[in-house]
């Protein structure tokens, strides 16, 4: 059995963990079929984005336990590979969060650009309650995207959210009907799927460096040399020429 299955429509790329009867946890073989659809994902010019989710109830349920009882810094580092190749993908990445999200599986989410969330969702950091500290940049991933309180909530205090609790603090960027959720991802992951794809991976890429960026004057030379690249690309004349055609239209 596959423990990951792929599927590329309208030029979004769907991966989604196929372990349901164990929760979907990550384990060696399971990241190892995350790496290779990234990589095959990222080679297909047809793909402009991925949307990540998880087979029957449960998005994933984190490491598998047995594994994190005998971890080493080699087996842990195998089991970060699963979440990582998707936060360092070059491609826009959107989490579909269908159930609980616990540890790994947290990181999962979090490592995506974005996330949708199911009402049904869980996201659950856990690592307190089984007696391990957060791994694989929960932390800093955390405080990143809610910000200090929400992420000491989360991580120290051990509060679980559902779908409308996270879209709440903001974890969530949007939480829909969970029979809702698989086509909500799709719908959102095409405004950038449709987007020239090398323009949103460059674009993707300035939002990244924006953080590193602390005043309005560099982000203007920042965004600069870039804008003016993708004037002189033929997309942004054909573009545009649709647009004015269109606007033509309307006024007649």
């Amino acid at each position: 059995m596959s423990l990951v299955i792929t599927e590329i429509r309208e030029g979004v790329a769907r991966l989604t963990l196929n372990n349901a009867d164990e929760r979907n946890t990550m384990t060696e073989p399971m990241v190892h079929e995350i790496v290779a659809a990234m990589d095959a994902f990222e080679a297909d010019d047809s793909v402009g984005a991925v949307v990540v989710t998880g087979a029957g109830s449960a998005f994933c349920a984190g490491a598998n336990l047995g594994n994190l009882q005998t971890a080493t810094r080699e087996s842990l580092a195998v089991v970060y590979e699963g979440f990582l190749r998707i936060a360092r993908s070059p491609l826009p990445t959107l989490a579909a969060v269908n159930g609980p999200a616990v540890g790994a599986g947290m990181n999962l989410a979090l490592g995506c650009d974005v996330r949708i969330a199911a009402e049904r969702a869980r996201f659950d950091t856990r690592f307190l309650q089984i007696g391990l500290h957060p791994g694989g940049g929960h932390t800093w991933m955390q405080r990143r995207i809610v910000g200090p309180q929400a992420a000491m909530a989360a991580v120290v205090f051990s509060q679980v959210l559902d779908g409308p609790e996270a879209e709440r603090v903001g974890l969530a960027y949007r939480c829909v009907p969970d029979a809702e959720l698989l086509d909500a991802a799709h719908e959102f992951a095409r405004g950038a799927a449709t987007a020239p794809r090398e323009l949103a991976i460059l674009t993707k890429q300035t939002l990244l460096d924006m953080a590193d960026i602390d005043t309005h004057p560099d982000a203007v030379t920042r965004e600069f040399d870039p804008q003016l690249w993708t004037v002189q690309q033929p997309w942004f004349e054909e573009r545009i020429a649709a647009l004015k055609a269109k606007i033509s239209g309307r006024s007649r």
